[in-house]
This record gives structure tokens, C-alpha cells and sequence, in this order.
């Protein structure tokens, strides 16, 4: 057996569930880029799949249109998804080719850039009253991510949706439920009783806005319409259905992860504190250093290819480590060092290509807004247990914490 055979089979034993790999996985990903940066492994369903961690690998597999996101290899998995799992199934994550830019070409039309800017002075005001609140406490800490994180983007994307105040908990509580599936790459009965009540109280909210259009995101996607075409139902949902659980997801984990680098690495902090403008690099190098979802949603194979010296078979599942590809030495230097200041930072925590993430600019400017108010009232915030004694939520898809304990 060759030497190149040897490392193969070393790196195979990887468990991507074990809780030291989910803790820190940068260790086993610096391995796999060296010895196995096309690596072969089992998922928890029984299935195997590949994972691709180099950087260039990584970027050409997400642009490559021989591996899609939907595919009639999709359904042939045991047990696949929930009964409302085909409800929300076309949407911006899941389809290809022409069906994507239509509907993307549909979205952009109501979810456009000068509409994510004019969000700007109410994020601002969701985060200060979230900070009021907590200030107010006898005892002067809080778990930042159960208190402030994950508040702040329901709170933001439920008011643009025009979902009621009355109803954000139940997103809220959906949102967490349902991710916990789809982070472990297989629904639970958990998660399919949350999506069921998700897609049901959907219904009746689109069902009220087409008799009743309001101003906001939904009556917008309602009204969307280009050359005669207009969102079908079920795309309504799927749409809406992205923009809750991934947006959010995705901002949660923006601004945990982030806290927890600056908090981790006091002189960056410091840089921040001291110059409030660095905020925009500073999200980015968070993206980079530890971005809210460490793999990409599964690819398949449409035909046999041939990629990084190995045989990947038509039908075959393939998901991109972002995680390990924004640190990779070989597009950036020193990857394990987090610094704000860095000039060059081409990362792809968002994606790339044609399902680059479409929530991402609403994400950057939560992130920024949210630490930027974070830091400037309560400059002297500090962790209150090493990290090595904290836990990450478990599964492959989103890397963010369970929860984040600080002092201020």
C-alpha cells in the first residue's frame, strides 16, 4: 500500500460528530488538506458523501455545474425528510440553473439593497433596546447568545416579513427546532412536527396578505412579478421559509462566533474599540476566521468525474468545507491568526457562485450594527468561562455555540 494510501486511510477514521471535532474542527481540516483534501466519509444516515476542504477545490466545486443542489438522487435517501419537506423544497438553496435565476431574478426585485440600508436605524434600535434590557439586570452577565444574538435577527426579519409580535416566539422556537434537523443532515420527528406548524401558520398568513397586501416582505413577494411570471405558492413558501431559518441562522452565529473571536483576542478587540471604522474588515474576518455554517448544503454529482485524483460517481453526496477553505494557507496567510486589519479577503463563507448566499449583505449589517452597540456599551465585556468548557451546537452545517456566557 502506497504512502498516499496510508494518509487516506488514517484520515477516513475522521468523526465529524464527535464532540472534540465539533468543538474545534481546524485541527482535522488542516490534516485533511494536507493528506485527503477530497475525503470520503460516512454520515450519520448510513450514506457516504465527500467533503472537499482546500480553498481552490472549494471554489471550483461551488461554480461547477456538474454538481447540483437538487437532484432525482435527492428523494432515493431512507426516510427523506417530512411529510411538509416538499412544500418548501424550491427555493433559492435547492434548485438550479434556470429555475434558480428566476427565482432569484423574482426575489431581488423585492429583497434589493437600498430596502436592506433603510433597515439600518431600526436594527440599530432592536439592538439598543435589547442592550436597555439587559443592562438593567442585578448581575452584571448574560448569556450572549440566548439574550442578544439570537433575539436581535427574528426580531429583525419577523418585523420585515410582517409577521405579528404576538406570533416572533413560535418563529423563534421553529427556527431553533427545525435547524437542529437540518443541522444533523436528517430530520427528526422533532423537526418535522416544527416544520409542519411552520408551513401550516405560513398559509394562513399568505392567505391573509393576498386579501389584504401590507407593506412588507411577503405582500411584496405576493406582488413580485416580471414579463407575466409571478412566485407560485409553494416557491412563496420555500422563499419565506430561507429568509427565516437560514437568514436568521446565519446572523446568530455572525455575531456569537464573532464575539467569541474578539473576546478570544483581546488586542483585535482593543483595535476595534479604538477605531469603530475597522467594523466592516472586522465582519469579514469573522466570516473568514469562523463563519456562522461550516459546510455548504449537499451537492450531487450528475455524472462520473474525476476531481482531486479521486472517482466521484453520478449520484454521489458532496459538501464544501468553508470552515477549512478560508483556512487554507494557500489563499491566506497565517489563516489561524485572527486579524481584523487583513487587506486581502476573498473568504466564501457566504458561497459562491449561483447560490451565493442572498441574505449575506442583511447579515453583514446585523453583525455590524450588533457589535459595534455591543462593544460601545459595554467596552469591558469579557468571556466568563474559557472556551474550552464551551459547547457547540452538534451536526455539519451551521458552526455556531449553544451558548456564550460573559460578564460586562
Amino acid at each position: 500500500m502506497s504512502t498516499d494510501q496510508n494518509k487516506e486511510l488514517e484520515s477516513s477514521k475522521v468523526d465529524f460528530q464527535n464532540k472534540k471535532f465539533i468543538n474545534n474542527p481546524f485541527p482535522v481540516y488542516s490534516e485533511l488538506r494536507k493528506n485527503d483534501p477530497v475525503h470520503r466519509f460516512l454520515l450519520p444516515s448510513g450514506q457516504f458523501a465527500w467533503i472537499v476542504s482546500r480553498y481552490e477545490d472549494a471554489a471550483e466545486i461551488l461554480q461547477d455545474s456538474r454538481f447540483v443542489t437538487n437532484s432525482p438522487y435527492a428523494g432515493n435517501e431512507a426516510g427523506a425528510g417530512p411529510p411538509h419537506q416538499e412544500i418548501i423544497s424550491r427555493n433559492l438553496l435547492s434548485v438550479n440553473s434556470e429555475d434558480h435565476r428566476r427565482l432569484r431574478r423574482l426575489v431581488q426585485k423585492a429583497f434589493t439593497p437600498r430596502m436592506i440600508e433603510r433597515l439600518r436605524g431600526r436594527i440599530e434600535e432592536i439592538s439598543k433596546e435589547l442592550l436597555e434590557i439587559i443592562q438593567t439586570k442585578e448581575k452584571r452577565e448574560m448569556d450572549l447568545i440566548e439574550e442578544y444574538a439570537f433575539p436581535l435577527p427574528i426580531i429583525v426579519i419577523c418585523e420585515m416579513l410582517g409577521v405579528p409580535v404576538e406570533d416572533q416566539d413560535k418563529f423563534r422556537e421553529w427556527s431553533n427546532t427545525i435547524m437542529e434537523g437540518v443541522n444533523n443532515t436528517e430530520f427528526n420527528q422533532k423537526s418535522d412536527g416544527a416544520m409542519a406548524l411552520f408551513v401550516d401558520y405560513l398559509h394562513s398568513l399568505i392567505t391573509k396578505r393576498r386579501l389584504d397586501l401590507q407593506e412588507d416582505l411577503i405582500s411584496d413577494l405576493i406582488s413580485v412579478e416580471e414579463d407575466g411570471d409571478v412566485l407560485s405558492e409553494q416557491e412563496l413558501y420555500a422563499l419565506v421559509f430561507v429568509l427565516i431559518i437560514a437568514g436568521h441562522e446565519t446572523t446568530v452565529n455572525l455575531i456569537g462566533n464573532g464575539m467569541l473571536a474578539l473576546l478570544n483576542n483581546p488586542d483585535q478587540k482593543q483595535l476595534l474599540l479604538d477605531d469603530p471604522e475597522l467594523i466592516q474588515p472586522a465582519i469579514e474576518e469573522i466570516s473568514r476566521y469562523d463563519g456562522p455554517a461550516e459546510v455548504s448544503n449537499v451537492r450531487w454529482a450528475t455524472e462520473d468525474v474525476e476531481f482531486g485524483g479521486k472517482h466521484i460517481q453520478q449520484g454521489d453526496m458532496l459538501f464544501v468545507s468553508f470552515s477549512s477553505a478560508n483556512r487554507d494557507p494557500q489563499q491566506f496567510p497565517d489563516p489561524d491568526t485572527f486579524d481584523i486589519t487583513r487587506k486581502v479577503n476573498n473568504h466564501i463563507a457566504f458561497g459562491k457562485g449561483i447560490h451565493y448566499c442572498l441574505g449575506a449583505p442583511l447579515a453583514r449589517l446585523e453583525g455590524e450594527i450588533a457589535i459595534s452597540a455591543l462593544l460601545r456599551q459595554m467596552p469591558n465585556i469579557q468571556l466568563k468561562i474559557s472556551e474550552e468548557f464551551m459547547d457547540w451546537r452538534p451536526g455539519m452545517i451551521i458552526r455556531g455555540l449553544k451558548e456564550l456566557p460573559v460578564v460586562f
